[in-house]
């Protein structure tokens, strides 16, 4: 992996945390709510599931059972939101990954413990999307396990969400990732994290791959070499 620890400090900074952009309406408590009622609708029999492909696996906002290995058909990881908060602000905006339509992803689905999982519900929302309508949106997609085919919620892309953002480069994604930071820390800090997860399981995305060596390099272009 040529992108380490020692490029991520290179790009830290600490950045206050400047609110919500103005002009975009939040999500409040009627939002969330109706929006945990649709998903538990859907619901099937058994513990709720949830997809993991990006933070979840490395930072994972409820408690977790075990994962299980899966494949999502239908869908990519893509840096395809724009963030003008959390890890990037309005001057320097960053990207994070959501699904996107195309290909397969693979990860780990996750049970949510059983206890209140409408309230676990609740609180994964609240970290993952914040505007309305959601960009990053959660919906009932089916991830193929070794037991079988499993419904998970998973968090992808509504292409006519205010930050989606699409046709960048390899290289120009690259460029804000080894650039961007906002309170939450720096894009590299969540390429990295989120690479070095799906190695320690034996996934290699090969897009990540990628961007992860062309984000070590830009970094170096700026600030040298890390030893």
């Amino acid at each position: 992996m040529r992108l380490t620890a020692a490029h991520v400090a290179r790009v830290h900074r600490d950045v206050a945390d400047a609110g919500p952009p103005p002009g975009i309406q939040q999500m409040d408590d009627a939002d969330y709510a109706a929006l945990v009622a649709e998903l538990m609708a859907g619901k099937p029999p058994g513990p709720l599931h949830v997809f993991a492909y990006g933070s979840l696996l490395w930072k994972p906002a409820v408690e977790f059972g075990p994962g299980i290995p899966a494949v999502v058909p239908g869908w990519h990881r893509s840096f395809c939101l724009k963030l003008v908060r959390y890890r990037g602000t309005a001057d320097r905006p960053g990207l994070m990954m959501a699904l996107d339509r195309g290909g397969s992803c693979r990860g780990l689905v996750f049970p949510v413990r059983d206890v209140e999982p409408e309230a676990e519900l609740h609180t994964l929302l609240r970290r993952e999307t914040s505007n309305k309508p959601p960009t990053n949106m959660p919906r009932w997609v089916t991830a193929l396990t070794p037991d079988g085919p499993v419904r998970a919620i998973a968090f992808t892309v509504n292409r006519k969400g205010w930050a989606y953002q699409s046709g960048l480069s390899p290289q120009e994604t690259a460029r804000v990732l080894a650039t961007a930071c906002g309170h939450w820390g720096s894009g590299a800090d969540y390429l990295f994290n989120t690479v070095d997860h799906l190695a320690r399981l034996g996934i290699r995305d090969r897009n990540l791959w990628h961007l992860q060596a062309l984000v070590a390099d830009e970094i170096e272009r700026e600030h040298g070499p890390c030893g």
